[in-house]
């Protein structure tokens, strides 16, 4: 009898092992991957990157980012190694729509220009793909979350995406919208023809 009551003791201990480092595996591996960029070199940023996916928390906010075509942010080359600017570029049906940013960065966290820092919180967060940016936007404590993956290139390799559809579970997020590979990027502003309509 002692010997089968030890025997359930074992098992039970086993199991509760198994659960609490299970418990402590799934935080410390969102933690990694979370993780905010190392070191932020300015001139990296320079050039066009296409936004690749992206993960939000806002539901209409979400169904508003799957009706892009595509869209793109592009750093120009600046000597100020603190602060920045880019244009996003987003194309819907025949528009393009084009917005100026000023940015202020403080290590791998950023600020805009204008905005309160106590409203929205981002940062550039580490990836493994080698030719990609990752943008995290935190606005108003949590409520709402903007996660955007940008690269050099219009598609990555699987493990790469996987990479970071877990980075989007982590934050608690519906699946992240893939972009459509096919559909060309718009024009930038200055490539575009003054006599096109809009």
């Amino acid at each position: 009898l002692q010997l089968h009551i030890c025997l359930i003791n074992c098992i039970t201990n086993a199991v509760l092992l198994c659960w609490i480092s299970m418990s402590l595996a799934a935080p410390l591996a969102c933690e990694d991957l979370m993780r905010p960029l190392d070191q932020l070199h300015p001139h990296r940023l320079v050039g066009r990157w296409a936004l690749v996916a992206g993960g939000l928390s806002h539901l209409p906010s979400l169904e508003r980012f799957r009706q892009r075509d595509s869209a793109s942010i592009h750093f120009p080359s600046n000597s100020n190694a603190t602060s920045l600017s880019y244009t996003r570029s987003i194309c819907v049906g025949n528009k393009s729509l084009h917005t100026l940013f000023n940015i202020t960065l403080e290590g791998s966290s950023f600020t805009y220009d204008g905005t309160d820092k106590s409203t929205v919180s981002s940062s550039f967060v580490h990836t493994s793909c080698r030719d990609c940016l990752l943008m995290h936007m935190d606005v108003q404590s949590g409520k709402r979350i903007h996660f955007y993956l940008f690269s050099r290139r219009r598609q990555l390799e699987q493990e790469e995406m996987e990479e970071f559809k877990a980075q989007v579970q982590c934050l608690n997020m519906p699946p992240p919208v893939v972009m459509d590979p096919e559909k060309k990027l718009c024009l930038e502003e200055a490539d575009e023809d003054p006599e096109a309509p809009n």
